[in-house]
């Protein structure tokens, strides 16, 4: 008797480390690219979107996050 064991590969085996951009964006630029980034994950959700396309939609809400952190410290930061 064979069994096979079917998996899919989402992430790379050495993930990529998120890089800030060349033109960084405010704040609020960040919180509405979350906000569509979040509503794009549910509506695929919603549809039954296969997992590489829920996993590129988290790559990308990830990287929207890590952005918004160093936004607002260089924010803040540079206040105190």
């Amino acid at each position: 008797m064979m069994t096979t064991t079917m998996s899919t590969v989402l992430r790379p085996a050495s993930p990529s480390r998120f890089r800030r951009g060349r033109t960084p964006l405010t704040v609020e630029a960040l919180l509405d690219e979350i906000g569509g980034l979040t509503a794009e994950r549910q509506r695929l959700r919603e549809c039954g979107a296969d997992a590489g396309r829920l996993e590129r939609n988290r790559v990308k809400l990830a990287r929207a996050q890590w952005q918004l952190s160093h936004a607002l410290i260089e924010r803040y930061h540079h206040a105190a």
